[in-house]
C-alpha cells in the first residue's frame, strides 16, 4: 500500500471510483460481447475428450438445459440459473476454453486498463501535487501510463470488481435477451472495426523512414497473415509482439512500428511497455 496526502493507494481508489461511474458502458459492452453467443455449438467433455452435443447453446438456453459443467466451469459461476448468461460464461467453446477466461480476456481486462488508464489521466490533470508525490513513490515516468498502472498493480483488484458488477446486472439474464440488448453496440463495434481495419496506413515520415520501410512491409505482411483481430486488441498484444519478433523484426524496431500498424492504441502502448520490460 502507498502512502501520502493522496491518501493510501490512492490511484486505486480513483479507479474504483472512475469504474462505477462507466458501470453503465461496461455492462452495455458485456451484452454486446454476448452477441452471438447463442449460434456457438454446444460441446461437452466426454471421458475427457470434447464432443459436441448436437446442439447450440441458443437451443439449449431456450429450453431451459444448462450450458456449463460442474467439472469444467469456475465455482463462483457453478449455480448459474440454466440458460443465463452467467451459465453461457461457464460452458465450454469447440477449443475447450471457457466462455468466461474469452470473457476475461477480450472485454473485461481491456476495459480494466481503459478505466485505469482514465483514472490516471484524472489524476495527473486534477491533482498535480498528490500526483508528483506519486511518481516519485513509485518511481515512474508519467508519461507511460501503461506501465504505471502495471507498476501500482491496480488492474487485479478491478477487474475482481468489473466482473461482479456484470454478473450482478445481467448474470441471471436468459442469454438470448443479454445478446438482444447488446445487438445494437455490436453492430457498431463491428462498424468502427471494418473502418480501422480499411483505413488507409499513413507512411513513415524522417530521417529513419527508409531504414523503416522494409520492417514496415514485413510487419504489415505478418499482422495481417496472423489471423489477428484487426485492429489488434489489448487482448492480443502479447500474440502481437510474438508475431512482430517471429518474422525477423528488432525489438527496437518494432515501437516505431506501431503506429503504422492495424493497431489498437491501448495495445501499442502495452507492446511498448512489454519491450521496455525486457530492455528492448
Amino acid at each position: 500500500m502507498i502512502d501520502s496526502d493522496f491518501g493510501p493507494d490512492p490511484l486505486a481508489l480513483l479507479c474504483r471510483e472512475v469504474l462505477r461511474e462507466r458501470t453503465p458502458a461496461l455492462i452495455a459492452e458485456a451484452c454486446a460481447w454476448a452477441v452471438g453467443l447463442s449460434d456457438h455449438p454446444h460441446v461437452q467433455r466426454v471421458r475427457g475428450r470434447l464432443v459436441p452435443s448436437g446442439s447450440t447453446l441458443g437451443a439449449r438456453a431456450a429450453n431451459g438445459q444448462p450450458l456449463g459443467a460442474e467439472e469444467d466451469g469456475r465455482l463462483e459461476l457453478g449455480d448459474a440459473r440454466p440458460g443465463s448468461f452467467q451459465d453461457a460464461l461457464n460452458a465450454l467453446g469447440a477449443d475447450g476454453v471457457l466462455y468466461a477466461e474469452r470473457f476475461d480476456r477480450e472485454l473485461i481486462d481491456p476495459f480494466v486498463l481503459d478505466t485505469c488508464l482514465q483514472a490516471a489521466e484524472r489524476a495527473r490533470a486534477t491533482r498535480t501535487a498528490e500526483w508528483a508525490e506519486l511518481l516519485d513513490e513509485l518511481g515512474e515516468n508519467s508519461d507511460d501510463l501503461v506501465e504505471l498502472v502495471r507498476v501500482g498493480e491496480w488492474e487485479a483488484p478491478l477487474r475482481i470488481d468489473a466482473e461482479h458488477l456484470v454478473l450482478a446486472a445481467i448474470g441471471a439474464v436468459p442469454l438470448v435477451e443479454v445478446e438482444a440488448e447488446g445487438l445494437p453496440l455490436s453492430l457498431v463495434r463491428a462498424a468502427e472495426a471494418v473502418t480501422r481495419a480499411a483505413a488507409p496506413v499513413p507512411a513513415p515520415t524522417g530521417p529513419a523512414a527508409d531504414e523503416l520501410a522494409g520492417a514496415l512491409f514485413l510487419a504489415e505482411a505478418a499482422v495481417r497473415g496472423s489471423g489477428l483481430t484487426l485492429p489488434v486488441p489489448l487482448a492480443q498484444a502479447d500474440r502481437l509482439l510474438d508475431v512482430l519478433l517471429a518474422e525477423g523484426l528488432l525489438p527496437e524496431e518494432v515501437p516505431a512500428l506501431l503506429s503504422q500498424l492495424p493497431v489498437e492504441p491501448v495495445t501499442a502502448a502495452e507492446v511498448r511497455a512489454t519491450l521496455a520490460a525486457l530492455g528492448g
